[in-house]
This record gives C-alpha cells, sequence and structure tokens, in this order.
C-alpha cells in the first residue's frame, strides 16, 4: 500500500463525556473562567472568528454547525484548540439535548490534534461559569433571588454551579414555554440535596418570574424580545447568555452593559447587540458609533467586557441600584482553557482511549 513520509505513528486521545466529567470533578470552573477571562483583556489569548454553517433538517427544523477555535496563554503553556458544536431546535422535541460536539486540542510544536473530547458539558458549565463570575464581580450584595428563564439543559448546567456560588442564594424562580418543564426541574431542585433548601418555584409567566429577581438568567432559544426594563428589580444583573431575550429599551436603559468580546458580539448580526449597532442604537465602549450606520442621539452604549472589570481597567458597577445587562458572546478560549485542564488530567491518570492514526 502507498503511504507517504512524514506522517509517524502516533496516538489520538479520545474522552468521553464521563471522562470530562471525571477530569473535571475537582477543578474550580469558575477560577479558570475569571483567569480566561482576565488573560484576554490583558492580550493573551488568540481569539479567530467563528465559522457558521446553518441548514434546514428534513423536519424542517433550523441547525446549525459552529466552528470556533481559540488559544489562551496559561501557567503551563500556550493551549490551542477548536470547538465544533452542532444543534438542532428539533431535538428537544425528541427527547434530545439541543446542541452536542466535539473540542480538539493541538499540539503546539507539531499542530497535530493529539486529544478530542466530548464538548457540551464543557461548553454548558463554562457558560454557567460566566454566568457565576459575572454574579460575582457585577451582581448586587446580597443576590436571594435567581429567575431562569427556560429551562433545559443550559438553565440546569447553571442551577448545578450557582447555588454553591451565590452563598446568599435562597430563591429560584423558573419559567418555560412548556410548563411541563418548568415543573419537571423545580420538582429536581426540590430533591437534590444540594438545592432542597431552596424556596423554588415554577411561575406562569416570564414577567411573575422576572420581577423581583437580583439575578435574571435568559437561557432560552427565542429571537423576540420580551424582557421589558420596568420587569426589573434596582440593582438587579441580567445574564443574558441567550440571544434576544431582552427587549432594546433594556439595553438602552442599563445604567452598565458588558461583553466577553466586542469584536464578536459587534460582527453578529443574528444577536440583539449585533444588530443594535448595524441601526445606530448602540455605540462602543469608546462611544463611536458603527461606520455608516445612521446616529441615534439616544443611543446605548457598551462599556466595556467582563475581563475589564476582573483587570481592574473598568470599576464595574457603580451603585446598589445600577441595572446592569451581562451579554456574552461565548468565547472558545473558555472551552480551550477548560479542554487544557481536561486533557492534562487524563494524561496524567491514564484517562480515555487512545486511537492510532
Amino acid at each position: 500500500m502507498l503511504d507517504l513520509p512524514g506522517y509517524p505513528d502516533a496516538e489520538l486521545l479520545y474522552l468521553s463525556r464521563a471522562h470530562v466529567i471525571e477530569c473535571l470533578a475537582g477543578v474550580d470552573p469558575v477560577a479558570v473562567t475569571a483567569d480566561a477571562l482576565r488573560r484576554h483583556t490583558l492580550g493573551e489569548t488568540i481569539l479567530p472568528d467563528e465559522a457558521y454553517l446553518p441548514w434546514q433538517t428534513p423536519a424542517g427544523h433550523a441547525a446549525r454547525s459552529l466552528g470556533m477555535p481559540g488559544a489562551i496563554h496559561t501557567d503551563d503553556g500556550l493551549a490551542l484548540g477548536m470547538k465544533v458544536i452542532n444543534g438542532s431546535l428539533g431535538n428537544p422535541g425528541n427527547g434530545l439535548a439541543r446542541s452536542q460536539g466535539l473540542l480538539m486540542m493541538f499540539d503546539v510544536e507539531t499542530a497535530y490534534p493529539w486529544a478530542v473530547m466530548e464538548s457540551a458539558y464543557i461548553s454548558a458549565l463554562r457558560t454557567a461559569a460566566v454566568t457565576a463570575v459575572g454574579a460575582q464581580w457585577l451582581g448586587p450584595d446580597p443576590i436571594g433571588r435567581l429567575a431562569v428563564l427556560g429551562c433545559g439543559t443550559l438553565a440546569q448546567a447553571h442551577l448545578r454551579l450557582l447555588p454553591s456560588v451565590l452563598g446568599k442564594l435562597t430563591e429560584v424562580s423558573l419559567f418555560d414555554l412548556d410548563p411541563t418543564r418548568s415543573a419537571g426541574l423545580a420538582d429536581a431542585l426540590r430533591a437534590d440535596p444540594d438545592t432542597g433548601h431552596l424556596a423554588v418555584a415554577a411561575t406562569a409567566t416570564a414577567r411573575e418570574c422576572v420581577e423581583g429577581a437580583d439575578l435574571v438568567l435568559a437561557a432560552t432559544i427565542t429571537t423576540e424580545g420580551y424582557i421589558a426594563y420596568d420587569w426589573l428589580k434596582p440593582g438587579a444583573l441580567i445574564a443574558h447568555v441567550s440571544l434576544d431575550d431582552v427587549l432594546p429599551e433594556v439595553v438602552t436603559r442599563a445604567d452598565l452593559v458588558v461583553v466577553d468580546d466586542w469584536g464578536l458580539v459587534s460582527h453578529d448580526d443574528r444577536r440583539l447587540l449585533g444588530r443594535m449597532w448595524r441601526a445606530g442604537t448602540l455605540r462602543d465602549a469608546d462611544g463611536a458609533y458603527r461606520p455608516g450606520a445612521t446616529p441615534d442621539p439616544a443611543a446605548a452604549r457598551v462599556h466595556g467586557s467582563l475581563g475589564d472589570v476582573i483587570a481592574g481597567r473598568h470599576p464595574g458597577r457603580a451603585a446598589p441600584t445600577d441595572i446592569v445587562l451581562s451579554n456574552p458572546f461565548g468565547m472558545s478560549i473558555l472551552d480551550v482553557a477548560l479542554g487544557a485542564v481536561v486533557a492534562g488530567t487524563a494524561r496524567e491518570r491514564g484517562l480515555g482511549l487512545r486511537i492510532p492514526r
């Protein structure tokens, strides 16, 4: 058989979801995430644009594949990787998680992929960790009530992490367009020893869920805004990890608007802030409008990034009654940072399946 030179025998390390969970069991994802956000602000990362592949499933559901490369300088050296995360809006109706994917880690010297791991768990965990970091650096004190809009996988990931981070949390309100999902999640939280002490309520409306909450988590798949400014409690932090839950008035009237990476957010015309930037109703952190946009004198402003706050480049919340909007895009460098920990731990412990190449 014809072979080509330069391709020596090597192994690819494959890590299943169970291996990923095992490797992360002793890791503080909030600390890893906060460090990665800080390093990003300090220029210690490489974050290219993502690749977006949309299609329609045979059943008529919207589906997509995202290719998200990234690199970050860690205490152990440069970590390089790429996440491919795919999703179909038809999956939940079939009892499946909406998204699934793989994370590849690359060798710094040869550039060869040396580890591949299940990435949906890492993706959900780092998203929840960003919310936790935001709560620590931008949230009111205390955060006693948490509102969760959308009761799918992402909400569950947050509710596994946040109660251990928010030491003063006493209440959780839940809302989902499917009442059986919010009721089921409420029952699960009450039955869990880690959350059984919380007062949990599945609400009939989104407004009922949000009103009075110190931290509002939007974790839905909606493309139409519905959260109004007057629903929000003075001092509330809105963790807008989905696409379009807040109305433009929330962006315009919030006392502080924070993102994770302005370049990614502003380039995405599928998300609210990207659309507002194009329309001239949102300015960047320097107060500038998008070139070519029609400037709106009442335009809102993005004040900076969460990494800016952690690194001391922005003071963050100015007053206890400030309403703060955190609108992270979701950066691949966070997946890579956690993936580097997972892959390194797996190699040390001899975990995973080694596949010849």
